[in-house]
């Protein structure tokens, strides 16, 4: 291959192999993710399994599947099985998490369990954007995102969409028993025999069917808002204004600073429009993250019950004494 660019052939040896430590650059994102994961206290956070057990087999420490969370999040990953195949093929993953390769139901699980502990970390972060000084927080914007889930729009039953395919079905069932009547009329022998099982057998289903929505139908009785989701219990139909394009999934409101385009709140709901969502989502998250940047004397539970002044100069100390 002789005037071409040629690499390192795979069997070469080396006297001093490559250090991952070489393969990241000095400047690199995931250097930011480590150093800011190792400066937090996974325990006052909320994190399951933050101090390690004095019996049993060894688990992942918490930070190490944060980092991998934070990771996936920044580059698009959310699956727990791709995380799993990127943690043992990615020379950045590898580098974060120290060569360890949790499998996709550790990573599933960390998510799941600790919800609470993966909030705080995101208000830790937008406090630490306050203090350097690349979150202003003085103009704020709220809006919603419909976001699919995994229930098809046939999964999903109302009051009308019942009625509508039991009409639907009941005008197949007529359909069946004439056309049985006239095979029974015109047809003989085997002929006839054949269609009016076939049919018999078609018109068994459908009733089937209409029996499984009559049970829904009773079941609506009691849902709060008079939907019913099979394959996702919390998902709704969301609201959208192109015709025919409605989903089943949910309405994610989000709080973005303006000037920085960061995101300072956020919150998911199963309402299936944005009325009645702007007051709540601005009273509940986006005061509450304003006030804490700029009320010197209030007091919040986000910080530890402590005035922003005492917090800070909390954090200082501590960074000093590390």
């Amino acid at each position: 291959m002789s005037g071409f660019i040629e690499g390192i052939a795979r069997g070469q040896t080396v006297l001093f192999p490559d250090r991952l430590e070489d393969w990241i650059d000095e400047d690199h994102l995931v250097r930011v993710v480590d150093f800011f994961v190792e400066e937090l206290n996974l325990v006052d956070l909320g994190f399951v399994r933050a101090a390690h057990a004095r019996t049993g087999r060894p688990g992942y420490h918490p930070s190490v599947l944060l980092k991998l969370f934070i990771y996936g999040y920044l580059n698009r990953i959310p699956s727990s099985r791709r995380l799993e195949r990127e943690a043992g093929r990615n020379v950045e993953l590898m580098w974060l998490t120290g060569r360890l390769v949790p499998d996709h139901k550790t990573i599933a699980d960390f998510r799941r369990d600790n919800g609470p502990g993966i909030r705080r970390t995101c208000a830790q972060f937008v406090e630490l954007c306050r203090r350097i000084g690349v979150l202003k927080g003085a103009c704020v914007a709220i809006d919603g995102s419909k976001f699919r889930a995994v229930n098809s729009r046939d999964r999903n039953f109302t009051k009308g969409k019942i009625a509508s395919r039991i009409a639907h079905l009941e005008a197949d069932v007529e359909r069946y028993i004439a056309e049985m009547v006239r095979v029974d009329r015109q047809e003989e022998g085997e002929v006839r025999a054949e269609k009016v099982a076939h049919l018999a057998k078609r018109y068994g289903r459908v009733r089937q069917h209409i029996q499984h929505l009559q049970e829904l139908d009773r079941a609506l009785a009691s849902a709060p808002d008079g939907q019913i989701s099979l394959t996702d219990p919390d998902a709704r139909a969301m609201a959208t204004s192109a015709r025919n394009s409605g989903k089943v999934g949910y309405n994610v409101q989000t709080a973005v600073d303006t000037e920085t385009h960061l995101i300072v709140a956020q919150d998911v709901t199963n309402q299936g429009h944005d009325r009645d969502l702007l007051v709540p989502m601005a009273r509940q998250d986006v005061f509450d993250y304003i006030e804490m940047f700029y009320n010197p004397k209030r007091k919040h539970a986000r910080n530890g019950m402590l005035s922003p002044p005492e917090f800070e100069r909390q954090q200082k100390m501590r960074r000093e004494r590390i």
